[in-house]
């Protein structure tokens, strides 16, 4: 079975909804970034499956197409990449390699990862990370924990939800401060 990994920026109050300007695309602010670069490389050639909902997908499709001379290499990932968006709305993603998953969101997911591939990421995507979460499909949580505080915004996991324990898989420390911890479920 293939592994469903939460890949999430976080600020350190826990907000992962991006109300301010906490978070740069591109890299941070003209601080040496390689090693994090680095790092969402390595995960991005461990997986082949992209899992978005179709506003997260939508502010992507908006952005990535449009940064032809990327110097990070997140396009040249986001357009090969197989992105699957969850949605009962949209029926064309106009995007290559994108794929409509139109069925309850669980369900979808889970004969997604019955499928033979390496891992699926799901990052931004607050609504459908609380429907994978609440189902218990998710295999592993991937932090990449931004030196703010937001003081407001929505929170990885569900109010009143509880992960009695957590293994820590891996953690670093990245020049910009940046730190990402990687957790798998227990």
């Amino acid at each position: 079975m293939r592994t469903l990994a939460i890949t999430q920026n976080i600020t350190v109050d826990g907000s992962i909804e991006m109300l301010g300007d906490w978070f740069d695309p591109q890299g941070q602010g003209g601080v040496d970034n390689s090693d994090l670069l680095e790092e969402l490389h390595r995960q991005d050639r461990a997986a082949d499956g992209f899992l978005v909902g179709r506003r997260t997908f939508e502010d992507l499709r908006g952005y990535w197409p449009k940064q032809p001379d990327d110097p990070t290499g997140i396009t040249d990932y986001l357009n090969r990449v197989q992105k699957y968006v969850v949605s009962s709305t949209m029926t064309d993603p106009q995007w290559q390699n994108s794929t409509v998953l139109s069925g309850e969101p669980a369900e979808e997911v889970r004969a997604l990862k019955m499928q033979p591939g390496k891992d699926i990421v799901v990052t931004g995507s607050i609504m459908l990370c609380h429907t994978l979460i609440e189902a218990g499909l998710v295999d592993e949580y991937r932090l990449f924990v931004y030196p703010v505080v937001q003081g407001r915004g929505r929170r990885l996991f569900p109010d009143g939800f509880e992960l009695p324990e957590l293994a820590l898989l891996d953690a670093k420390a990245f020049r910009c401060g940046i730190t990402y911890s990687r957790y798998g479920t227990a």
